[in-house]
This record gives structure tokens, C-alpha cells and sequence, in this order.
């Protein structure tokens, strides 16, 4: 199994930014789609984005649209989350995941990391 490791997580005030990181272990990594979840509490888990981990194409959530950003560096495993505009609704705790293989989704979750947005 790929293990799956984000950080980067804190408490900033409204309007202000973060950058999440999330690494992925082992010398070989190559998932088809890695993707950014949340969770808020009393909350579903919801996506706020997705990047194709070859071409680097990434899609967002309405509600996250032209604030943040998804990237990724794949000689270093990692993807990361650009958070910019931060707003009190985006408090959550961050995920990050993987796509491993077609057809099994999201097979591969990190622990999370807590993004606590004050106004």
C-alpha cells in the first residue's frame, strides 16, 4: 500500500493563505488521479479538487474556484494544495488521496490535517 502523508495545516485568519503538502511514500508513485477532500464537522466529506498526475490538469469545487490551487511535483511525490482567500467555511480537516487503479477510486487516504480559518 502507498502511504500518504499531508501537512502544511494551521490556523490563519480570513483572507489569509496556506500551502498543504501531501507525500507519498516509496521510491515509485504513480497514480492516475490524486484528490483533496474535506471535512467539517457535522459534515459530509466533500472534494475540493483533483489533478491528473501525468498531464497536471486539475479540477476544483465551485466553492473553491480561482482561490485555490492544485499541483503537484513528481519527482517528489508530493501534491500540493494552494489556499488562497482563505474563508471561515473552508475550516476543515484536509485530505488528500490517491487513485492507485482504474476503476477502484480513491484507494489510498492520508491522516488529515486541520485548516482552521478565524474571522
Amino acid at each position: 500500500q502507498v502511504q500518504l502523508v499531508e501537512s502544511g495545516g494551521g490556523l490563519v485568519q480570513a483572507g489569509g493563505s496556506l500551502r498543504l503538502s501531501c507525500a507519498a511514500s516509496g521510491r515509485t508513485f504513480s497514480p492516475y488521479i490524486m484528490g483533496w477532500f474535506r471535512q467539517a464537522p457535522a459534515k459530509e466529506r466533500e472534494i475540493v479538487g483533483t489533478i491528473n498526475w501525468r498531464a497536471g490538469r486539475a479540477n476544483y469545487a465551485d466553492s473553491v474556484k480561482g482561490r485555490f490551487t492544485i499541483s503537484r511535483d513528481n519527482a517528489k511525490n508530493t501534491v500540493y494544495l494552494q489556499m488562497n482567500s482563505l474563508k471561515p467555511e473552508d475550516t476543515a480537516v484536509y485530505y488528500c488521496a490517491a487513485v492507485i487503479s482504474l476503476g477502484r477510486g480513491y484507494d489510498s487516504w492520508g491522516q488529515g490535517t486541520q485548516v482552521t480559518v478565524s474571522s
